[in-house]
Parts: structure tokens; sequence; C-alpha cells
């Protein structure tokens, strides 16, 4: 783990711990599960929205002979990723908790890598999203795991549904950056 990636995790508990209130609820799943989940979808809902952000900056800024279809694909995923958090933080307050949704707490709490500004053409926007792309992936891959250890099928379902989009837009982004020539059989 990364110096950054431990100071926003740092972060990210202590918010967790001091920030979060629950209300009462007649939700089923016990609290002390409630409470585990909820501070997984928040952790989760501070990358979505960093995520969120990354994608936003390609789409506004890039440049170069594939403009169009890379600044579509950068709105759609945008959008998707924007719905995501909205159901991850709306998941947060049905389990009688707080989604902690500020774009102040999302970039102290992430731990996505920083995206390289100097991101101009096409091609450099694409590989500066494939790693946060990738992070996401496996920390929402995780997340599955953990919410149906811990019980939560429902929150667990919508990591899946998270997962599956994931994935498909990390191979949109990836197949603009193959080439026939550097594919290997195997």
């Amino acid at each position: 783990m990364s110096a950054s990636q431990s100071a926003s995790q740092n972060y990210a508990e202590k918010v967790l711990a001091s920030s979060v209130k629950f209300y009462p609820t007649q939700h089923d799943l016990p609290e002390d599960i409630r409470i585990q989940v909820a501070e997984i979808l928040n952790q989760t809902l501070f990358v979505l929205i960093d995520l969120k952000g990354q994608v936003k900056y390609a789409h506004w800024n890039v440049k170069g002979l594939n403009f169009y279809p890379l600044h579509q694909l950068f709105d759609e995923i945008a959008g998707q990723l924007e719905g995501f958090s909205d159901a991850v933080a709306e998941r947060v307050a049905t389990l009688g908790s707080t989604a902690l949704g500020t774009v102040r707490l999302a970039a102290q709490g992430s731990n996505l890598p920083e995206y390289d500004l100097n991101s101009v053409d096409g091609k450099e926007h694409l590989a500066a999203l494939v790693q946060p792309m990738t992070l996401t992936a496996q920390m929402v891959r995780v997340a599955i795991e953990q919410t149906a250890d811990l019980g939560d099928a429902d929150t667990s379902d919508l990591y899946t549904e998270i997962s599956r989009s994931i994935d498909k837009y990390l191979w949109f982004i990836e197949s603009h950056l193959q080439t026939p020539d550097r594919a290997e059989i195997r």
C-alpha cells in the first residue's frame, strides 16, 4: 500500500468513525452488520465520486482526432458513475446511516491516484483512466465478497451490478489502447 493510499484509508476510517450517524430503522439486518456495510459503502462512495471527477476531466479536456467519440464515451461513463454513486448513497441511507458524499470527503478518502493533468489527446486520457478504473474494479469485487460474507445480499448484488459495468467500461477504454500487433496468442 502506498503512502497516499494509507493516508486516505486513515482519513476515511477517522471520518467514518466520527461523522456517521445512525437513525432508527425497522431494517432487519442487525445494527452491527449495517454499520460495517455502511462503512464499506461510504468508502466506495468516496472512490466513485473521485473516479467520476477524473472521467469528467477527460470528457471536458480531450483533444485530437477521436475527440467526439471519446468525448461521448467519457460522458457515458461519468453518467453511469453518477448513477452508481447515487445508488450507493441511497443504500447507505436505507441501512439507517449517513451517506458521506461530499466532494471534499471524497477527495480526502479516495485511494485513487491523482489524475494526469498533462493528458491532452485521447490516447493520453485513455491511458490515464486505466489505473483508476482497474483499482475501482478491484475494490468493488472485494466489496462484493465482504458484503456477501456479512449477509447483505442486496448490497452484494448492487456491487455485482457496478462491477459488471466498470469491467465493461475498462474493456472499452483498453480496447482503444490495444493494437492487433500487441495481442498475445494463448
